[in-house]
């Protein structure tokens, strides 16, 4: 199909376009093969290229001449012209017709030329670019959130003053900082979601808005609490557990609480045969980091929690350091001031 609507082009524009396509592909091939070490066979197909381009040239370069040379007069035209009896005719009024350009080959050269040079050099400088199109960070760009929109907003979320989304927090959450935040700043975020829960045990009356952000290394969620739990009275209830791994702190002068425990980890047998569906196991450990929604900690909290199947955790600050860049920038969006 591409070579009939190359086929289809003129002349005048498919032979520079050939030309210029086998050359860029010739010198790229040939690059990878000499300066990355890829091989002889890149080497091979770069050289193949670039001699295909080279006939390209040859045949124009040869049409170009044949346009130039005019050919020679016959003996039909050098031959004088006798005489004859003239029959005057009628006279009618001269029809003026208009004069018909003819294309000018030479224009549509320089035009395809230029064209596929212009977008040849954007596409390089794309190349060149960090993939958050910015040279002053170099971070990557993340992932896009993945949101329910279609979904009905619970009705927890309308009667609760304040009430931010999942779409809410996942804006905030995935941000190209993250990952440096984390320890693991050459990672891109691969999965980013957002969801409009509601708290468990609650019959859907309490609003529990959560985002997920998911790394090569860790997996980071944060949610959002609005029930009537204040953080000194989370931190009471953590006495009567294991609380060997809470710390007490103050983040952005709020009350604050750090506090690990283990995920859940379900494995479901969909048919392929591969496993078998089986009881809830112990998953990775995770940290979290509860803050408390204002400085004054009358109830409800924010959730930041990281684990990684490999077992292993950042250290405590890099929490710290996450809350403090993503709490204050959590803002309602336009489905959340509905």
């Amino acid at each position: 199909m591409l070579g009939f609507l190359v086929r289809l082009l003129p002349f005048w524009i498919r032979e520079p376009l050939i030309i210029l396509v086998g050359t860029v592909f010739g010198v790229r091939i040939l690059f990878m093969a000499l300066v990355d070490g890829e091989g002889w066979v890149p080497a091979v197909i770069g050289a193949v290229f670039l001699l295909g381009a080279a006939l390209r040239v040859r045949v124009v370069v040869h049409a170009l001449r044949a346009r130039r040379r005019r050919p020679p007069a016959t003996e039909a035209e050098l031959a004088p012209v006798t005489s004859a009896p003239v029959i005057p005719a009628p006279v009618t009024p001269a029809v003026r017709r208009p004069v018909e350009k003819k294309p000018n080959a030479f224009a549509q050269a320089s035009f395809a030329i230029g064209l596929f040079a212009v977008i040849g050099g954007a596409l390089w400088i794309e190349g060149k670019l960090p993939e958050d199109g910015t040279a002053a960070t170099g971070a990557s760009r993340p992932a896009a959130c993945r949101l329910d929109e279609d979904e009905e907003l619970p009705g927890a979320y309308r009667s609760t003053p304040g009430a931010v989304t999942g779409a809410d927090l996942c804006r905030a959450l995935n941000g190209t900082e993250l990952p440096e935040l984390l320890g693991t700043p050459a990672e891109r975020s691969v999965y980013a979601s957002g969801t409009d829960n509601t708290a468990p045990l609650t019959d859907r009356k309490v609003a529990q808005p959560e985002a997920r952000v998911e790394f090569e290394t860790y997996t980071v969620e944060l949610s959002a609490t609005y029930n009537k739990l204040t953080v000194a009275q989370y931190a009471k209830l953590t006495t009567y557990g294991d609380g060997r791994d809470a710390r007490k702190l103050t983040v952005l002068g709020r009350p604050a609480l750090l506090t690990s425990d283990h995920m859940m980890k379900i494995q479901f047998d969909l048919g392929s045969g591969e496993g078998a569906s089986g009881p809830v196991e112990q998953g990775p450990l995770a940290r979290t980091l509860t803050v408390a929604f204002d400085g004054k900690d009358r109830g409800g909290s924010y959730d930041l929690t990281v684990w990684s199947e490999s077992g292993l955790l950042p250290d405590d600050s890099a929490l710290v350091d996450i809350a403090e860049a993503v709490l204050p920038r959590i803002t309602r969006g336009a489905r959340g001031q509905d």
